[in-house]
């Protein structure tokens, strides 16, 4: 039965969650609220583990969750459930797509799509950096810096800029790691 339960959630999350894997996020927060499958300090360490690994963020969230749910099986249940809707909803659209591509409806409602999934990647986005910064209602204030210089650093500094992003991934590790972030 767990495993239905997963494929329908993740199933739910993959229809529902337009605009990339960051706007999972909500969905993973209430899956964690209202299953107790994980908590919202679990999903916080799945962000970070699928930032750094190679693939989509989404489902690398959702393999994770399911893993820590039903181990193997449940990770593989999750994935599936979050892929299921893509795979569907762009064989519908590749064979419709043509026909309506000027359809004033269509352009309509892909406009409309467009703030949605921006208001859920920024809502994603504000409960990431509540629990990466605020720990027990106190700001960490170590953590707000090392945010601050990175931002500089990527955007402001010229030869920093230059840096691919997975140097900037591993040096935050190493100073998460040496300084106990």
């Amino acid at each position: 039965m767990i495993y239905l339960k997963l494929f329908w959630e993740f199933f739910n999350t993959g229809l529902f969650a337009v605009g990339g894997g960051m706007a999972t996020l909500p969905f993973l927060y209430d899956i964690a609220d209202r299953t107790g499958w994980f908590t919202r300090q679990q999903l916080a360490d799945m962000i970070a583990v699928s930032e750094s690994t190679p693939g989509p963020i989404g489902v690398n969230m959702a393999t994770y969750a399911g893993f820590l749910t039903a181990e193997i099986p449940g990770a593989v249940v999750a994935t599936l459930g979050l892929i299921t809707p893509s795979i569907i909803i762009i064989l519908l659209i590749a064979a419709f797509l043509n026909a309506f591509h000027d359809n004033k409806y269509v352009i309509g409602a892909f406009y409309g799509l467009r703030p949605a999934s921006c208001a859920m990647i920024t809502a994603a986005g504000l409960v990431v950096a509540s629990v990466t910064f605020l720990n027990n209602e106190r700001l960490r204030l170590e953590l707000a810096a090392l945010a601050l210089l990175l931002l500089i650093l990527t955007n402001l500094i010229k030869p920093a800029k230059k840096l691919h992003p997975v140097v900037w991934i591993f040096l935050s590790a190493v100073v998460g790691i040496v300084f106990k972030l």
